[in-house]
């Protein structure tokens, strides 16, 4: 069922870039940063093209956003991004300063925010992001679903 809310232009934007990922073959998760709701750092799954384990959305929109403001620490930045971040992105949205975090859709094996190891919440996190979740979570889940259905 669709959100009788629109949906917010960045979280639109993600999930632009994540049919731009399948497209390429890579798994479709797209990531957009964002800065007083400007787009100033934007990325698909690049794990294939790039030969890089690393190259998840988000790492790559984390880094074209410090790259475009010149500063590692993204504060006052917000992450769109399609699926629940994994630890290696967690962690990265923690060094990052990043200060919101809107995810689509939940990941039970691979997240790492509300599932899992549950970053956030552990005593050693350097800093935590307000985290909301669930927005263009059916859209975002069917793409998933879809995806992963055409490989089995």
């Amino acid at each position: 069922m669709a959100s009788p809310f629109p949906l917010p232009d960045p979280m639109r934007r993600a999930l632009d870039l994540a049919h731009a990922a399948q497209r390429a073959d890579e798994v479709p998760i797209g990531a957009v940063v964002t800065l007083d709701g400007r787009i100033i750092g934007e990325g698909e799954n690049r794990n294939r093209r790039d030969n890089d384990p690393t190259a998840h959305a988000e790492m790559v929109a984390i880094r074209e956003a410090a790259r475009r403001i010149g500063d590692f620490r993204l504060t006052g930045c917000d992450l769109w991004v399609t699926l629940e971040p994994c630890p290696m992105c967690a962690g990265a949205i923690s060094h990052a300063r990043i200060a919101r975090l809107y995810y689509a859709v939940s990941d039970p094996k691979g997240g790492a925010v509300e599932q899992g190891p549950r970053l956030f919440t552990q005593p050693q996190c350097l800093h935590r992001p307000e985290i909301y979740g669930g927005l263009a979570e059916a859209e975002a889940s069917a793409l998933l679903r879809g995806f992963f259905a055409a490989r089995r």
